[in-house]
């Protein structure tokens, strides 16, 4: 495993496994999975609603605690002081942990400034070991990093070879924010599994497709999730260790970004009003 060093000096894995989209019925047992094949980063999430699922196979994984790089996200609706922190403490008692080692603000909207003072006071108290953001563009992430006391330790964003974020990924090294991609394979958007050039890349190190797309991203220092229900596939993303892209292919993967998303705008004002609905739907139930 390859790890990077955020800005407050904790270590990170470059590569974790992603909980986004996989059932409460599935969930723990691919989070075993997982942990059986050697991944000891999870991420997961209030919005996900598996946390519960996530604490009980770490629980039952065997594996010592200080040995995983456990994340979660506070949504939207849990945003303001006292919401945030009583929410993250809540999302602890799912994850049957007394302690976080990264908790994100999962959306640049509502009561943010709120929210992450509450992320900065449990930070301060040790109950996280490091806190950032998600889906923070370039002048919500210079922002937050100019106003509030502590800054972003890491800024979680589609990343991935159809959309690079060539620009935001430099305005984060400018403030120290550790990049991490959602997404890493744009869920194969754009036939991103039968590309050509990726393809042929993969071929000539006798990789597939998404072992290069990962390589790609650990290489340009960008901390991927991948997730996946089947255990081979698991295995599969964790082995890309034994090989290096040497420039040439590096380029070559540069000129796919197309610079655009392949999901949606967080500054596009309809989806601000999507998030919007979202929220009010949820209250209701």
């Amino acid at each position: 495993m390859e790890y990077i060093t955020l800005s407050n000096s904790v270590k990170m894995p470059q590569l974790g496994y992603g909980v986004f989209q996989v059932t409460q019925e599935e969930c723990e047992r691919c989070v075993l999975d997982a942990l059986k094949v050697g991944y000891r980063a999870i991420d997961t999430a209030q919005s996900y609603f598996n946390e519960a699922q996530v604490g009980a196979a770490i629980e039952k994984s065997g594996i010592e605690r200080k040995d995983i790089f456990l994340t979660t996200k506070v949504w939207i609706e849990h945003y303001g002081y006292n919401a945030a922190k009583a929410s993250i403490l809540d999302s602890m008692k799912k994850l049957r942990t007394d302690y976080l080692d990264l908790c994100l603000l999962h959306q640049p909207y509502a009561d943010y400034y709120g929210a992450w003072r509450a992320l900065e006071e449990l930070y301060e108290e040790g109950k996280i070991r490091a806190i950032g953001v998600s889906n923070f563009y370039p002048d919500r992430l210079v922002d937050i990093c100019s106003f509030a006391r502590i800054k972003p330790m890491v800024n979680q964003v589609e990343v991935h070879p159809f959309y690079q974020q060539t620009e935001a990924k430099k305005w984060m090294e400018k403030y120290g924010v550790q990049i991490e991609a959602w997404a890493p394979f744009g869920e194969g958007r754009g036939d991103m599994f039968q590309n050509s050039v990726l393809n042929e890349i993969g071929a000539k190190y006798g990789k597939s497709a998404a072992q290069v797309i990962l390589r790609w991203h650990l290489q340009r220092g960008v901390v991927v999730i991948p997730k996946s229900t089947h255990i081979e596939r698991m295995q599969e993303n964790l082995n890309v260790f034994d090989f290096t892209l040497p420039e040439e292919d590096m380029a070559s993967i540069a000129a796919l970004d197309t610079k655009t998303s392949a999901f949606f705008s967080h500054d596009d004002p309809a989806m601000v009003e999507w998030f919007v609905n979202m929220v009010e739907e949820r209250k209701k139930n």
